[in-house]
């Protein structure tokens, strides 16, 4: 599919060049999305921002925003408040448009109907009545971090609703209804057949990173107007970058191949013949962002305690 290039767009604002809204629109008029998948994103884009605010004020509300919830998410991890609260902010955004038939987050047990109407039940029997999509997403990874300064980052992705049932869920799931159960297919789906994606990270400034198939691109919030406005409007990660980023506690724990391609990363006797340099967050956005940036590997190899490695989509 051809790219969206912001140079086509006629009549920017001097004042406040291309904002998501107005990016927005530009695809709803080329057809490249539809006015449901607009509104997802005018959701995502105000979650975004109450995020952004929560995360920047945490230090400043320890008892309110920082510690353990004292419940563990769907992954296995220690839930912490701000898990809670962000969730929530994500949710309530996205079911308030109307637009989204399913909603799964990583801080859910199982999907949530996409409706605006709290008294429906978990994994309702229907979608919502306007909702076509399909929403998966993380409302803050990394959140063990903040009280540290770290970057952290919201991470989402959005589906078409399927036409049909899917197959090769796990066996063991006898306790849920066969409508349970499509509507669990329906957030399985492969990474390939993404309407879109994209995730928010939180720094030194707020970035908004996105794609509908047309190129990636890039916002940041300029707090003195609200809004995310355009800063990077073709992001393609380099051929070659010169930083390698994963975890290498671990390396002891990898297989033999891994272990001597990050050595030849680290002597310079690889394929480029370059030294890489290690740079590694170890939230993932953050180390995403900048290896999408500036080129390079970021990985979380397979290793004794994860043995299909910890990137999950």
């Amino acid at each position: 599919a051809a790219r969206v290039h912001p140079d086509q767009f006629v009549g920017v604002c001097e004042q406040t060049g291309v904002t998501l809204s107005r990016y927005l629109i530009e695809l709803q008029k080329r057809g490249v999305i539809d006015s449901d998948l607009s509104s997802i994103f005018n959701s995502i884009r105000e979650a975004s921002k109450v995020i952004a605010k929560l995360v920047s004020t945490a230090p400043l509300r320890q008892a309110e925003l920082l510690g353990l919830e004292g419940a563990i998410n769907v992954q296995g991890e220690d839930q912490k408040k701000l898990d809670v609260i962000t969730n929530e902010v994500f949710k309530r955004a996205l079911r308030y448009c109307g637009k989204v038939g399913t909603l799964a987050s990583e801080e859910e047990d199982a999907p949530v109907l996409g409706s605006n109407h709290e008294a429906l039940p978990v994994l309702s029997d229907t979608f919502a009545d306007t909702g076509k999509y399909v929403c998966v997403f993380d409302p803050l990874d990394g959140s063990s971090k903040v009280d540290a300064g770290i970057a952290v980052g919201t991470i989402f992705g959005v589906f078409a609703e399927p036409e049909k049932e899917e197959s090769g869920l796990p066996e063991d799931l006898t306790h849920l209804s066969v409508q349970q159960k499509a509507f669990l297919a329906s957030t399985l789906q492969p990474g390939k057949s993404l309407v879109a994606s994209g995730y928010v990270l939180y720094s030194a400034s707020v970035e908004l990173v996105l794609t509908f198939g047309r190129g990636v691109v890039g916002f940041t919030l300029d707090a003195s107007i609200g809004e995310f406005v355009l800063t990077r409007p073709s992001i393609q990660i380099p051929k070659r970058g010169k930083i390698y980023s994963l975890n290498q506690a671990n390396s002891q724990d990898w297989d033999l191949p891994m272990q001597k391609y990050i050595n030849a990363l680290k002597s310079g006797t690889g394929e480029s013949k370059t030294r890489y340099s290690s740079r590694y967050i170890g939230s993932m956005v953050g180390d995403i962002h900048r290896t999408l940036l500036y080129g390079g590997v970021f990985a979380y190899p397979a290793d004794k305690q994860h043995k299909d490695g910890k990137l999950r989509l």
